[in-house]
């Protein structure tokens, strides 16, 4: 018997040297090594998801036609998130006024272009809402925190890094926020910074920081209700009716240019109108009702910029 055991080793042994490695596939080892190889380096390695922040902060700019003002708007974030570890993302609608050829030099900028405007193969092209534009910038941001900016604003000194702070304090005494405002006015003619409510006297952000997690958990903008103006206040009052609170960022500033022909147009503009029905429809009966006072309006603050930062950009220009 022993002998016959020893033959049956020695043939065995011969066999695996003499198999091919096709063969030795075949006997199923490979897939068990594999397997082992595969659960140690998942101890060792943490790959990361869509779902964990990658970096700090992404700032999302939706553009159109605005080179001058849009390169101005990008210096003025540079210089305030230098201490961060941030990106820039810039959703532009098919500008032809050389915005897209400078984009496209900026190697600090990640530019998605969506064209909005004109014919394409005969065909006319889709127009989207601001809603559409912005959640492209949205979903791809890596940062935790997602700084909302117009392209024709200028942040004024030390603004992200205060609104940061303001989260960080907020959230680290327990407090669920969604989102951060940044005081701003219309310059030129506005002298006075402020933060907006809206109907049932919430707080909303025109500019300002939005947990990206947040984002996400309400569903991102609106993409099909509003076309373009009322679009930001539904998202924070989405992140209100889920229990986010949104919260103004004292000594966060903002410069946004509106010339008097823009008041004009928005005055008269049929857009406005659409959007500002459709907002009031969307909210009847959770934080708007028809027949009673409807509280909203401006939180201002005493403040003027001592580095006079509209002043010197947008007069020297």
């Amino acid at each position: 018997m022993l002998k016959l055991a020893s033959i049956a080793n020695t043939s065995m042994s011969t066999q695996l040297k003499s198999l091919p490695l096709i063969g030795w596939l075949r006997q199923g080892l490979w897939p068990v090594w594999n397997l082992q190889k595969r659960l140690r380096l998942s101890h060792s390695i943490k790959i990361a998801t869509s779902d964990e922040p990658q970096r700090e902060l992404s700032v999302v700019i939706g553009s159109y036609n605005r080179n001058v003002l849009l390169q101005k708007t990008i210096q003025s974030v540079r210089e305030n998130c230098q201490n961060f570890d941030y990106e820039i993302i810039v959703i532009d609608g098919g500008s032809a006024d050389g915005a897209l050829s400078w984009l496209i030099e900026q190697k600090d900028i990640v530019t998605i272009v969506q064209h909005n405007r004109g014919e394409f193969q005969g065909n006319p092209i889709k127009r989207r809402s601001w809603g559409y534009f912005m959640n492209l910038g949205f979903k791809v941001a890596q940062g935790k925190y997602v700084l909302m900016l117009s392209d024709d604003c200028l942040l004024l000194p030390q603004a992200v890094e205060r609104g940061v702070a303001r989260f960080t304090e907020l959230t680290t005494s327990q407090r669920k926020i969604g989102a951060v405002a940044f005081y701003f006015r219309n310059w030129p003619e506005e002298k006075e910074y402020y933060v907006q409510k809206t109907i049932g006297d919430k707080l909303i952000v025109n500019h300002g920081l939005y947990l990206r997690s947040a984002l996400a958990a309400v569903g991102w903008a609106d993409e099909q209700r509003y076309i373009f103006y009322k679009a930001d206040g539904d998202l924070c009052l989405k992140m209100w009716q889920v229990g986010y609170e949104v919260v103004d960022a004292p000594g966060a500033y903002v410069e946004h240019y509106y010339d008097a022909e823009e008041a004009v147009r928005q005055t008269n503009n049929a857009v406005f109108d659409h959007d500002r029905k459709a907002y009031a429809d969307r909210w009847r009966d959770v934080f708007y009702n028809p027949y009673k006072p409807n509280p909203s309006g401006r939180i201002f603050v005493d403040h003027s910029d001592p580095t006079q930062t509209a002043e010197r950009t947008w007069l020297t220009s």
